[in-house]
């Protein structure tokens, strides 16, 4: 038994490394664990070359301002790098020991749930605006702020809401174009 909790606080530790102190309670580290949610929210976009779509108004949007485009894409990338890099003081690889992380895990398997419910009728034919703004564009940045939430990471759950606001303004705008 010993060597079996030996092999697990190894993989702990070459999993979730803790570098330098930021601010507060948070670290400048590694979760590799937010590499695989990350991988994991993009397996839509992976697999799209599959399905052979008539119409494809997300990939094929006309773009209204360079400037929320680029705010945009640094906001989103923020938000992963912060996700995979910010890491709090307490954290371990993956927990959802109390009620407070099983809630926020709960929000966030929901949101990813809800954000592939949505790739499926857009798969499916169904590419209203509606569907494009409630599944495709508003889950993503909540999968952010829910994680950042269940992980204690502040500065995600900030920036995944004002990613929010970025990201609905500007594909709105491209998708009325």
């Amino acid at each position: 038994m010993g060597r079996l909790f030996g092999a697990t606080e190894e993989i702990r530790v070459c999993s979730m490394v803790r570098w330098f102190k930021l601010f507060d309670h948070q670290y400048f580290g590694f979760w590799v664990l937010g590499l695989v949610l990350f991988a994991i929210q993009e397996i839509p976009y992976m697999v799209m070359p599959l399905f052979h779509l008539e119409t494809n108004p997300i990939m094929n949007m006309v773009e209204t301002s360079a400037a929320l485009d680029v705010c945009e894409k640094v906001l989103g990338s923020l938000c992963i790098a912060v996700m995979i890099f910010v890491v709090h003081e307490e954290a371990v690889l993956f927990s959802i020991a109390k009620g407070r992380e099983r809630l926020f895990f709960a929000v966030a398997m929901g949101v990813l749930l809800l954000n592939f419910l949505g790739w499926g009728l857009y798969f499916g034919g169904y590419q209203s605006v509606l569907v494009m703004m409630l599944f495709i564009v508003v889950m993503p940045p909540l999968y952010y702020v829910a994680i950042g939430l269940w992980r204690r990471n502040v500065l995600l759950a900030a920036l995944g809401v004002v990613f929010l606001a970025v990201h609905f303004v500007h594909v709105y705008g491209n998708l009325k174009m």
